[in-house]
């Protein structure tokens, strides 16, 4: 069989996931330019590819004509007209393989997730590092012909901004650092309290730029924002697009196991990531970041971690693991880190 010229490379969610995917493609077209690749992926997450000019984004919209059965079959007629030659299912799940049955008679090859080696590592039967989300998404290309050598990436310049950015930003002021102390779940966030303690001590010498998603997370980021001098609360003010932007002329992102690391990291940014009952090990630490920028509870202290992959699963006494971690050893490595 002949390598395909026409790839669909299919990830639908979450944040994190698809922004781990883009180091991958950059890498990808940096040694196949001849190769075409259409992401089949939702709209909302298209600005993460807008630095790859030669990746086409495709929207599946899953809440309106390409809900249910007959919406995803009525999603495959329309992929059918791209002429692609093989999928990239780097999303493995029910509706990706649904899809892929009505496409038919296209190559396909689907992500392996790694789910035994995941359970035995959050059931403690091991401890050792797993391959990487990114190299899981690199075996998909290398069983199609194309071995991903991620010494190819290219990360994108910082970006132009915009009016609207720089009147909410005053980025001559001072470096800026991007702080997001969310996450899904409660089991990877660090203590608000605690996290106002490393803003404050940080906000003295750096611009600080605060990342969040829904109103309660936005209406604490604005507390902070107001409290200290040098510190802008971006939740709910800037698109994706213009977010990225943003994180693109920061010195370093801060951020808990979540998407806002993953899209710092996409972007070639220096990504701190602080660690509660999830574990570096299970493949999803940020692209590209060494060891040192992982921060971790003792796991003497705490030899259950990691709970769970995704930060939902802990058993008694391990919810706030994260706090366990002191302000000052955040903030000593955000300095190390900026002044190495």
């Amino acid at each position: 069989m002949s390598k395909p010229k026409h790839i669909l490379v299919i990830r639908l969610s979450a944040m994190g996931d698809v922004a781990m995917l883009v180091p991958v493609l950059s890498a990808f077209t940096g040694q196949y330019p001849g190769v075409k690749i259409t992401v089949l992926t939702r709209e909302f997450f298209a600005p993460f590819f807008k630095h790859l000019p030669t990746v086409e984004v495709f929207y599946a919209n899953l809440k309106a004509e390409h809900k249910g059965i007959l919406g995803v079959y009525k999603l495959a007629k329309s992929l059918k007209n791209l002429q692609i030659d093989a999928v990239a299912d780097c999303h493995n799940v029910l509706r990706s393989k649904l899809l892929k049955f009505f496409l038919g008679g296209i190559h396909c090859v689907q992500l392996d997730k790694g789910r035994a080696e995941k359970k035995a590592l959050t059931t403690g039967n091991i401890f050792k590092q797993l391959k990487t989300t990114h190299q899981r998404y690199a075996d998909v290309f290398e069983k199609l012909g194309y071995p991903i050598d991620f010494s190819k990436v290219q990360f994108p310049q910082p970006a132009a901004l915009n009016q609207k950015i720089n009147d909410i930003i005053k980025t001559n002021v001072k470096p800026c650092i991007a702080i997001a102390p969310f996450a899904a779940h409660e089991g990877k966030m660090y203590p608000w309290e605690q996290m106002l303690q490393v803003i404050e001590t940080l906000s003295k010498n750096y611009y600080i730029l605060l990342f969040g998603g829904g109103k309660k997370e936005a209406d604490l980021l604005e507390t902070a924002a107001l409290k200290f001098e040098n510190v802008i609360n971006l939740a709910g003010k800037l698109s994706l697009s213009e977010e990225i932007d943003v994180i693109s002329n920061c010195k370093l992102m801060l951020a808990m196991d979540s998407g806002n690391g993953h899209m710092a990291a996409m972007l070639g940014i220096k990504v701190m990531t602080i660690w509660g009952v999830t574990h570096p090990y299970s493949g999803f630490a940020p692209f590209n970041q060494p060891e040192p920028h992982q921060i971790l509870p003792d796991k003497n202290k705490y030899p259950l971690i990691p709970t769970s992959v995704y930060g939902n699963k802990y058993p008694e006494g391990y919810k706030d693991v994260a706090g366990s971690i002191l302000p000052k050893s955040i903030i000593d490595k955000v300095y190390s880190v900026l002044n190495r």
